[in-house]
C-alpha cells in the first residue's frame, strides 16, 4: 500500500533522483523545452516551478538557494535573466506538459515539458484566438473603413493638384475581342 507516499521515487535512490532532477532542470532552463518520460516530466514540474518563483526575487540569497539545487552557474544566470524577464508577471504555472506518445523501445509514455512563455507558435495562436472575430453584422463598419481609405488614397492627388502639376492619367482597361 502507498498510504502517504506522495513522492514518485522514479525507481532510483534519493541521491540519484536529486542529480537526475537537477540535470533535467538545467536542460529545461537552458533549452526551454525537453522531451522525457511523463513520470519524470511531472516530477520535474514540482522541482523547477518553486525555483522559478524563487528567482523572481533577485537577491544573493535566492541565487545561492537556486544554485544549491541546480549546481550549474550558467543555468542560474539564464534563469535569473531571460526566464524571469518573460515570467515575471505570471503568478505560477510556468511549465506545460504535452504528451507525445510512447517510446519504441519500452513503450514508456513520453512527454514534452516546456516553459510556457517561450513557445512562440503557441502564444501567437492563443493571441489570434482571443482577438475579436469579424461578424456579418459589421456592414456599417465596412463602409466607414472604405471611406477612410479613399481619403488616404486621394491625399497625394490633392497635393499634386495644389503643386500645379497635373495628376498622372490612369490607364483605361479595354476588353479584348477575339
Amino acid at each position: 500500500m502507498r498510504h502517504g507516499n506522495k513522492i514518485n521515487h522514479l525507481g532510483v535512490k534519493a541521491g540519484h533522483r536529486r542529480a537526475l532532477l537537477a540535470n533535467l532542470a538545467n536542460s529545461l532552463i537552458l533549452h526551454k523545452r525537453i522531451e522525457t518520460t511523463l513520470a519524470k516530466a511531472k516530477e520535474l514540474r514540482v522541482y523547477v516551478e518553486p525555483l522559478i518563483t524563487k528567482s523572481k526575487n533577485d537577491t544573493t540569497h535566492s541565487r545561492r538557494t537556486v544554485f544549491s539545487y541546480l549546481k550549474n552557474k550558467y543555468a542560474v544566470k539564464e534563469l535569473f535573466s531571460a526566464v524571469v524577464g518573460k515570467v515575471g508577471q505570471r503568478p505560477g504555472g510556468y511549465t506545460r506538459i504535452l504528451k507525445t506518445g510512447f517510446r519504441h523501445g519500452d513503450a514508456a509514455e513520453m512527454a514534452l515539458i516546456e516553459l510556457v512563455d517561450f513557445n512562440e507558435t503557441y502564444n501567437v495562436a492563443s493571441q489570434k484566438s482571443t482577438a475579436k472575430k469579424a461578424t456579418r453584422r459589421g456592414s456599417s463598419k465596412k463602409s466607414t473603413a472604405a471611406s477612410d481609405t479613399k481619403v488616404v488614397d486621394e491625399a497625394p492627388k490633392v497635393a499634386e493638384a495644389q503643386a500645379g502639376e497635373a495628376p498622372a492619367p490612369q490607364e483605361a482597361v479595354t476588353p479584348v475581342e477575339e
